[in-house]
């Protein structure tokens, strides 16, 4: 209800009173004077129409019948004609401003008693250096003649939509109102720049190539913003026709295909059709095609403008059936897919509608189709928001996984302590910073009478009876010490920093000592002892597999000196 009630207010503004126009008096005290309500207009389908002959045909010129300030798509060139009159006493001293940069060619002739006094050619296929004033619209210094009336003759010709808001203007007021709308395409222009070089960091950054099809949708809207308010030619390609002929084309397929690209991939899913994507990137590619064959000037304007516009629309109407469902879930994507093409429709029907003619021509309808523009980057840089969420969910996600499976590689399932693999991990980074002085020893435990306790009480008590072992032995460890179960009963205990030999006897006697006492597992007392061997490096070598192969031998030993002395 407020975008109908805004376009209902938009209106009136394009409402014109028709009849014979009477001059514009240009006072002193007047700083811009709006010309339309003067202006008189006559067709020339030939485009040869002198102004001789305009001159000549001065009663044949009509009130213009479309909305106020614009005179729609007209192949042909049309002459404006705008009577003003310099009160005696008054400076006629003035600035013709036309403010919409697009218009290709402007002959602007002043007449006084039938005698041309001032001609200038302006237009947008013009050097930008030879322009009378340096601005980013066409505008020019008038002399008027004080106490006299003249007459204006504006020829206009254009490819595009013939909008004409042409006003007088005095030069203190002409400079702010330029300066003010310098000020508004700095601010806008800014945006959108400041858009465009995060996605492209965020698109480096994370390799996300939803990032760079948002960069290609911005790039386009701010190449036909900076296109249509002048802001390039004044800038960015002075002087370069070729571009000013085809930058308004160019920067509307590059939008066209960005659209495409990004919406396809933003909206695809599980339950996305198969079509879905494939009509999504047939059409970017049409588009790629399309601005190859523009540059080569192998179609011209009114085809490229056919072209974005039946496909303009395309990847909205395209995408709405997937943003629809997603809104029905819950997912938030959806919404804003619908928030964005519904700005996007509404503003661009008001800028269509004015380079049609149908409505008229303010500061609201001028900026209409920036304004959309920005609304949508915000709204799809929310959506990027979104995804950049995800992608940092799923990363979270992946790292726990491998976290996961790392701890599952490196880890006993039944005692939490590390297996064969961690051990051979840590102990290979132990080694490698081990010395004389700072000894690892590798400690191999073998239980003695654990076979007996998994025969009387069962396997279930056997387990735990392990997972009681590998704390009783982390509890007699120190922080960096190595806990490892090899399987079955099999344990194995790595220090680091060992000084003397001699450390490696008292930890072994230690933890000896420690299975003195029975451990109560349930309701049943079990009892198990040890038989360490162990092996040091350097002195026993320095590979992992070398050391745990010395201290299986030693623990051998050991438990054939206990056969021998029972």
């Amino acid at each position: 209800m407020l975008l109908l009630a805004l376009m209902v207010a938009l209106l009136p503004l394009s409402a014109r009173a028709a009849g014979s126009a009477a001059p514009l008096v240009l006072e002193d005290k007047i700083g811009t004077l709006q010309t339309w309500p003067a202006v008189t207009v006559l067709g020339d389908p030939g485009k040869q129409m002198g102004v001789g002959e305009a001159l000549a045909r001065l009663d044949q010129f009509r009130p213009p019948q479309g909305a106020y300030a614009t005179l729609g798509l007209r192949k042909e060139a049309v002459w404006l004609h705008i009577p003003v009159e310099v009160p005696a006493g008054s400076a006629g001293r003035w600035v013709l401003d036309i403010d919409y940069p697009a218009l290709n060619r402007i002959d602007v002739h002043v007449v006084r008693d039938g005698q041309v006094l001032q001609q200038a050619l302006l237009g947008n296929l013009q050097p930008y250096s030879k322009r009378p004033i340096g601005s980013r619209s066409h505008a020019l210094g008038l002399e008027l003649k004080s106490g006299a009336k003249s007459e204006l003759l504006l020829r206009v010709e254009t490819s595009g939509g013939m909008i004409v808001p042409i006003t007088l203007n005095r030069a203190a007021p002409f400079h702010a109102r330029a300066m003010g709308e310098q000020m508004l395409q700095g601010l806008l222009t800014g945006l959108g720049f400041c858009l465009l070089l995060y996605s492209l960091a965020q698109w480096l950054s994370l390799r996300e190539p939803l990032f760079a099809k948002y960069a290609l949708l911005i790039s386009g809207s701010l190449l036909f913003s900076v296109f249509q308010f002048g802001i390039g030619a004044q800038y960015l390609w002075t002087d370069n026709i070729w571009f000013e002929l085809h930058a308004g084309g160019l920067s509307a397929l590059i939008a066209a295909c960005g659209s495409f690209l990004f919406i396809e991939q933003a909206l695809s899913g599980p339950d996305s059709n198969r079509w879905f994507g494939r009509l999504m990137k047939g059409g970017a590619a049409l588009t790629v095609l399309s601005a190859a064959m523009f540059a080569l000037d192998l179609i011209d304007t009114h085809i490229v403008t056919a072209i974005v516009g039946s496909l303009g629309l395309a990847p909205a109407l395209l995408g709405l059936p997937g943003a629809i469902r997603r809104q029905r879930r819950g997912d938030s994507v959806g919404g804003y897919f619908l928030v964005a093409w519904a700005a996007y429709f509404f503003f661009t029907a008001i800028t269509v509608a004015m380079i049609k003619g149908q409505i008229g021509v303010n500061v609201w309808t001028m900026h209409s189709f920036q304004i959309g523009a920005t609304l949508d980057m915000l709204i799809f840089m929310r959506v990027l928001g979104l995804r950049t969420v995800a992608i940092k969910a799923a990363a979270q996600q992946a790292a726990r996984e491998r976290d996961l499976l790392h701890s599952l590689a490196h880890t006993d399932a039944l005692t939490g302590l590390a297996n064969r693999r961690g051990l051979t991990t840590a102990l290979n980074s132990a080694l490698l910073h081990c010395a004389p002085e700072r000894m690892v020893g590798v400690f191999l435990l073998d239980l003695n009478g654990f076979k007996g306790v998994n025969d009387s009480f069962g396997h279930e008590v056997g387990d735990e009876l392990l997972v009681a072992v590998g704390r009783r032995l982390q509890a007699r460890l120190h922080g960096d010490d190595l806990v490892a179960r090899l399987g079955g009963d099999e344990f194995i205990v790595m220090c680091r920093d060992l000084q003397r030999a001699e450390q490696a006897e008292d930890l072994a006697r230690r933890l000896s000592e420690a299975f003195e006492t029975p451990f109560l597992v349930g309701e049943h007392q079990c009892r198990v002892g040890l038989t360490i061997g162990h092996a040091l490096a350097p002195r026993d070598g320095l590979a992992a597999a070398e050391l745990i192969k010395r201290a299986d031998a030693a623990m051998y030993r050991g438990k054939k000196n206990r056969r021998l002395a029972a």
